[in-house]
């Protein structure tokens, strides 16, 4: 159970940040991002990170593909295969899986609404 407190405080410092980050295309979560990125691109090309399904996750496909994709990181990202809460479904994923969606998802601006919703506007 102690992943999930430390899931849930992830999560919860996760969205402080966006909540004052004005723009999270230049938010960095990792010392890899582009690294993270770049792989996470290769391997997932049409992954509609705006709203991931349970499916891009967990179906047989997709978990074998994830699990290689991670594994990538095994001994590059600190904790790589802890699990850790993705946004939209709350899943328990790996790390470097919450950290590929997400860096996507700045890098595509779509987390710039959470700043702009924290604002009013």
């Amino acid at each position: 159970m102690s992943w999930a407190m430390a899931a849930y405080d992830h999560a919860e410092t996760h969205y402080n940040i966006l909540c004052v980050v004005p723009d999270a295309r230049i938010l960095r979560l990792s010392a890899v991002d582009d690294r993270i990125c770049t792989a996470f691109c290769e391997t997932f090309p049409r992954l509609n990170v705006d709203c991931v399904t349970e499916d891009d996750i967990k179906s047989e496909e997709q978990k074998e593909l994830w699990r290689s994709f991670c594994n990538e990181f095994d001994g590059v990202v600190e904790d790589y295969n802890r699990g850790t809460l993705l946004r939209l479904d709350s899943s328990r994923v790996p790390r470097v899986q919450f950290l590929a969606i997400e860096i996507a998802r700045n890098r595509r601006g779509l987390n710039n609404r959470i700043h702009k919703i924290n604002l009013g506007q």
